[in-house]
């Protein structure tokens, strides 16, 4: 089995998986960080969205072996710092009562910080080009709300 070195949150980890083994099963089976979430299996839902280098990547798709150097934000590596309780964005999640079932909520807001990243105050078709992923709820006028929140507190 070959082995891989993945910086994730920060941290180096070295894996020893079949080289086509998706991230999303190396975060969660490997790595034991269980935030992101296997929805669908064909990038289709954004429930195991991370950053990749800082772009939110469907993790469920993305063989380790392409992962290359490019650090891996999950959802448990988002806050700022250690001492920051929650990103903005989290924040936002909170104030404005986004999540119900709260499954694809740690994909919404990984790709909702992503955009922030590039666009630092999103236009309403800006959020809804950018927030391609799929809540079963239906809380999408509360994520658009949210990421409005989000970029006025930068």
């Amino acid at each position: 089995m070959p082995s891989f070195t993945v910086t994730v949150n920060g941290r180096p980890h070295v894996v020893n998986v079949a080289a086509d083994t998706p991230l999303l099963w190396v975060l969660r089976d490997n790595l034991g960080l269980t935030g992101t979430k296997f929805g669908c299996g064909i990038a289709a839902c954004g429930a195991c969205t991370v950053h990749l280098d800082g772009e939110a990547t469907r993790s469920c798709v993305l063989p380790i072996s392409a992962v290359g150097t490019a650090p891996v934000t999950t959802i448990e590596g988002l806050s700022p710092s250690a001492t920051t309780a929650s990103h903005r964005v989290q924040k936002a999640w909170i104030a404005d009562d986004v999540p119900q079932c709260g499954y694809c909520q740690s994909g919404q807001i990984m790709a909702a910080a992503a955009l922030l990243t590039k666009t630092a105050d999103p236009s309403d078709a800006q959020i809804d080009d950018a927030m391609t992923n799929i809540c079963r709820c239906g809380t999408y006028q509360r994520i658009r709300s949210a990421v409005h929140r989000a970029a006025k507190e930068a």
